[in-house]
């Protein structure tokens, strides 16, 4: 990748992270958050840190690329230790399942991009936004769960920890 590019691609990633910190000071005060809150910050920077990683089907390397559930199970490996399953179907029955008021960064989110449930996965990372890996010629990228695409084709979202 070209030195400009990869200035770039930092620039935006930076910008990216102090607009959601910024976001998360506006938020109104909640109850405290359990103790492994911080760790799940912890997956949902890891995932940020991807941000431009291309896309490969059947992927699961930062090295090679990823494809969406490739990237969610290389980001809890990496971040937490914690081996999920390999296809998005199959996270989508781990962890504990949340409503979309509940969510916090770290979370999965589920969506049906192929005509099927739970085609499709990401990392909430705040701010109704996620990272995920989507298609053929794009690379890890955040999205907007306020677009139309996104918000008609959610499925749920799951909460894994070390004890589910």
């Amino acid at each position: 990748m070209p030195l400009c590019r990869k200035f770039y691609t930092m620039q935006r990633l930076c910008l990216t992270l102090l607009v959601l910190l910024l976001g998360a000071c506006a938020t109104p005060a909640r109850p405290p958050e359990p103790a492994t809150a911080g760790r799940m910050n912890d997956v949902a920077l890891y995932a940020l840190s991807l941000f431009d990683t291309p896309y490969r089907y059947g992927g699961s390397s930062s090295d090679n690329g990823f494809d969406c559930s490739g990237f969610v199970q290389h980001v809890y490996l990496n971040t937490l230790g914690i081996k999920l399953p390999r296809t998005s179907t199959e996270m989508s029955r781990a962890g504990a399942p949340l409503d979309a008021g509940q969510l916090r960064p770290g979370d999965l989110v589920f969506f049906n991009t192929r005509q099927r449930p739970f085609s499709h996965v990401g990392i909430y990372v705040g701010e109704e936004r996620f990272v995920h890996s989507l298609s053929s010629g794009k690379a890890v990228m955040m999205a907007s769960m306020r677009e139309k695409y996104w918000r008609n084709r959610y499925d749920g979202a799951r909460r894994i920890t070390s004890a589910n």
